[in-house]
């Protein structure tokens, strides 16, 4: 088949280089300006990942929209952007996977629905989500990942065409709770990551226990699953996100409780944003996102906000 990537990151890097190991016909796409597709086009790498001649590189939007199956790998926040950039070309009978995980902060819609919206009437939508990080799955460290979609077939097709030995793929049986999942899921990985720079990790179990409870009353209250937020898309990847130190959140979170930059993008800044205006609009009650938030984003006292997450006044666990 002829897959295209459109975003040349650490993630969008890997897919292309998998796509092509599994024997499908790639294109990797980068914006001109951008530093990594710069970089890649000269080397033909992006010091992890070097690209076979079998790949095309690419800085053209429309060559990239020639394949038949076009996977998306960029930051939450452009999804949009994006999206209109491409249903102004007037793309059909093509297959959007968005191999991304987030919620847009000014409406709080997960990234399908905008796909959806932008150019889903002739196109196909689905997500790519799980566990796993660009080192393991090239040192040949198997995972297990998620493919979902309001299509059966696209999910079977998907399923079929994307499956190696290197990764499994389970059917998604719930978008809204797989997306809510595995978006909320980098929030709890800046609060781990804070744990860490205060130097309490042991504190992860109860973290990890009590974030999976609210992610499932949020995913409940929106009309998906709750039993979603145990699956793959959230408490199945915090492996890779509470502890791993390949973890982009959980890095970004134990510097910034130091004081310190953490200069690669971390979903979860924006997603602890979309988090807390979900929260309020479907009434549910989320303490580690609602910390997690008041110190990013409000200045509070990191020490005050962790502290008071596991000193709340005694209630069930669940």
């Amino acid at each position: 088949m002829k897959y295209s990537v459109i975003g040349c990151g650490r993630w969008g890097s890997f897919i292309a280089w998998y796509l092509d190991k599994i024997g499908h016909e790639v294109t990797l796409y980068g914006r001109e300006s951008s530093r990594n597709m710069q970089q890649i086009m000269t080397a033909r790498s992006n010091g992890l990942v070097t690209f076979d001649e079998r790949i095309c590189l690419t800085t053209d939007i429309e060559t990239a929209l020639a394949a038949d199956v076009v996977c998306i790998s960029i930051g939450s926040q452009q999804l949009r952007g994006l999206m209109a950039q491409i249903a102004a070309t007037g793309v059909t009978g093509k297959t959007f996977v968005l191999c991304m995980k987030g919620i847009e902060i000014a409406t709080g819609m997960r990234l399908s629905q905008i796909a959806e919206e932008a150019a889903g009437e002739h196109n196909e939508i689905a997500v790519w989500l799980g566990p796993g990080h660009v080192q393991e799955f090239l040192a040949g460290v198997p995972n297990c990942m998620v493919i979902d979609s309001a299509s059966e077939a696209t999910k079977a097709r998907l399923i079929d065409q994307l499956s190696g030995g290197l990764i499994r793929f389970y059917y998604g049986t719930d978008l809204l709770g797989n997306e809510v999942g595995a978006a909320a899921k980098n929030v709890i990985g800046i609060a781990a990551g804070m744990l860490d720079g205060k130097g309490v990790s042991s504190l992860k179990g109860a973290l990890m226990s009590r974030g999976t409870r609210e992610v499932a009353r949020l995913i409940k209250a929106m009309g998906g699953s709750e039993i979603s937020a145990y699956g793959l898309c959230h408490l199945g990847d915090y492996e890779a996100t509470v502890f791993s130190p390949y973890s982009h959140n959980r890095r970004f979170g134990e510097l910034f409780v130091k004081g310190e930059t953490y200069g690669e993008l971390a979903e979860g800044y924006y997603t602890a944003k979309a988090l807390r205006t979900l929260a309020e609009r479907y009434g549910v009650e989320m303490p580690i996102s609602s910390a997690v938030y008041a110190v990013l984003y409000e200045g509070a006292d990191p020490d005050a906000q962790l502290g008071g997450l596991f000193t709340r006044s005694l209630k069930r666990e669940f």
